[in-house]
């Protein structure tokens, strides 16, 4: 069966069995008018439930009470239900440069250490991008091209960007998983 286009006449089971860029999912979102936010795997849990019910699942925002428009200090406490929010961004591009971000796993650490002070999380910033340098890095689940790049190039050193590309497209368009295989060079004599 071939990949066929995201519309609203699309069986849900057949949509997932297919994997989908996020933009596609967004797009598809704001032409039904569904919640556009989130991650590929909360788009496509929205987007499956509207294509089997019909029904649009809207997630309510939260507001952390406990936040105000104040500047954080290094001495205050890591809030419960940390939520990376403009402030937080302002505090942490302050201490800590232009070129920070809220990567995956800081923001794990973030939301696991309630109570722990702003300085520890700067100190741990810094201790999980040299653990980046040195370890490989773990990619969230809902980056299936990066791991897919990257399980390539683990199994392929000699192949070029180009090949791997190939092979993701190709991948993309068939049923079932998104992970690298090493068949997947022999399909497309590569």
């Amino acid at each position: 069966m071939k990949r066929q286009e995201l519309t609203k006449n699309l069986h849900y089971e057949t949509f997932l069995q297919f994997y989908y860029l996020k933009e596609e999912l967004v797009s598809f979102s704001r032409k039904e008018k569904l919640q556009t936010s989130g991650n590929e795997e909360e788009l496509t849990n929205r987007i499956s439930h509207y294509l089997k019910t019909g029904e649009n699942l809207t997630k309510s925002k939260k507001t952390n009470k406990n936040l105000s428009l104040k500047e954080i200090n290094l001495s205050d406490k890591i809030e419960g239900n940390f939520v990376c929010s403009e402030i937080h961004r302002f505090f942490y591009k302050k201490h800590i440069g232009n070129n920070f971000s809220f990567i995956v796993p800081f923001q794990n650490w973030l939301k696991a250490n309630t109570g722990k002070t702003y300085k520890d999380s700067i100190d741990m910033y810094y201790k999980i991008l040299e653990d980046k340098k040195k370890n490989k890095f773990q990619i969230g689940k809902q980056f299936e091209y990066n791991n897919y790049i990257r399980d390539f190039f683990e199994n392929n050193k000699d192949k070029s960007l180009k090949d791997a590309i190939k092979c993701w497209k190709y991948k993309k368009s068939l049923i079932g998983h998104n992970k690298y295989k090493n068949n997947d060079l022999i399909d497309l004599d590569v």
